[in-house]
């Protein structure tokens, strides 16, 4: 295909405006006047910087990292499969059945949302249990929306302990080549703590907590037909021992995690009753298209090298992403201001080790607690719970989302200090 531009600088001025105008995107959320979501700005950047650069179809598919499409696709219906068989809310209302006081059991419901994050897709877990833990909150009478917040931020927080639990930890787990044993080794001890931090804000509020009105106690009483699949003990079990057998291949060898997933995936698909199209329909498309989007709108960019010039530029004044610090508070800001997925994307290639990899895993993660929008669980959440008539504003999530995610951050870098100085 004939380059529109053959001279190198207004090509990499307009390289670098559609690499703008994609990023605006990502901050609003959409384009002014557009009908475009994120996905759809993606697709759009990319198609540009393809046209712009005179890429080949072959070249720009290059640029996709094919591996980390390919394991967030596998786990995508590896987590559908648990939700086709009713596990996680079989597993929830269980929980919720224990006759245990207030503080116990958001203890018990937030450690079970948390596990079930760090091995499934984080976001999954939350369509499942949003609706039984709103049921599970008004039988009690108690007012749902802290215990909604709750479990969005612990499910968020859950998955920042492996590399499998949300989508821009596949990311950087697979393009960092981080092994999975290690990442889990650094990364628990500081997720444990975040979670208990967690727990003490929740137990403080519920000190002052609202009762819930007589319209949404009257929500308890209702039919959990809508809850989700009804519990289906061969699929749940069938889908356990294959997760299990994966995390085993993923702690104790070195072969590719995508094919080991996609061969779970495939053994999953195997199935007398449940059909491929009720599995492949719970897959995240959308998502996976932003991946590929932002893939090579990011290349578009970096080839450029401006991306280059400004990293080199800061670290001459000693501004460096090799600061823990720094890059902990780049990670955030950046996460909260176009996403965490798009952030991790502009951050990774001015990475060089293992330990970085972790510290931009565990606040890129942390950061999505902080606003309404910065993740789609908690978005996930608000949407189930407005169908029940229950509205979680910005506001009511920031009184749990804001210190829970200061928490987070001031236990991992309180992590990080000791470690330090245990090492000294």
């Amino acid at each position: 295909m004939v380059e529109f531009w053959s001279d190198p600088n207004v090509r990499h001025g307009a390289t670098a405006a559609v690499f703008a105008i994609v990023y605006l995107g990502m901050f609003l959320g959409g384009l002014p006047q557009l009908r475009l979501d994120r996905t759809g700005v993606a697709v759009l950047g990319a198609i540009a910087m393809i046209a712009v650069n005179g890429w080949s179809v072959e070249q720009a598919a290059a640029a996709i990292d094919l591996p980390t499409v390919v394991l967030l696709f596998a786990f995508m219906l590896i987590s559908a499969q648990m939700r086709l068989g009713g596990f996680y809310a079989e597993v929830t209302r269980a929980v919720g059945g224990w006759p245990l006081p207030p503080a116990a059991l958001m203890g018990a419901l937030l450690a079970v949302v948390a596990l079930l994050s760090a091995v499934f897709s984080n976001d999954v877990v939350c369509l499942a249990v949003t609706p039984v833990v709103v049921r599970i909150a008004c039988r009690r009478g108690w007012d749902p929306v802290p215990w909604l917040v709750a479990v969005a931020c612990a499910s968020n927080i859950g998955s920042a302990a492996t590399l499998i639990g949300n989508p821009q930890n596949m990311l950087i787990g697979s393009v960092m080549g981080v092994p999975f044993g290690l990442y889990l080794q650094a990364a628990l001890p500081p997720v444990l703590l975040a979670l208990a931090g967690l727990w003490g804000l929740m137990v403080w509020r519920m000190r002052t907590a609202q009762r819930c009105s007589a319209e949404t106690v009257a929500l308890g009483d209702g039919s959990e037909v809508e809850d989700g699949p009804p519990f289906d003990r061969w699929q749940t079990t069938k889908g356990l021992l294959v997760a299990a057998g994966l995390l085993i291949v993923f702690l104790f060898t070195d072969g590719p995690r995508e094919v080991a997933a996609l061969v779970a995936a495939g053994v999953l698909l195997l199935s007398r009753r449940l059909h491929s199209s009720q599995v492949m329909g719970l897959v995240d498309w959308p998502l996976l298209l932003l991946f590929a989007g932002l893939f090579i709108v990011n290349h578009g960019f970096e080839d450029t090298g401006l991306a280059a010039q400004a990293v080199a530029a800061l670290a001459a004044r000693g501004v460096t992403l090799a600061d823990p610090l720094v890059l902990a508070i780049t990670g955030v800001t950046l996460s909260n201001l176009v996403s965490n997925v798009p952030a991790v994307m502009l951050l990774l290639p001015h990475l060089s080790d293992h330990t970085q990899a972790v510290t931009l895993a565990l606040v890129s993660t942390y950061a999505g607690n902080l606003l309404l929008v910065g993740s789609i669980a908690n978005l996930i959440v608000a949407d189930l719970a407005r169908r029940d008539g229950i509205v979680i504003d910005w506001r009511r999530h920031a009184a749990v989302g804001v210190p829970a995610t200061a928490i987070s951050l001031l236990t991992w870098w309180g992590w990080q200090w000791g470690s330090t100085v245990l090492t000294l």
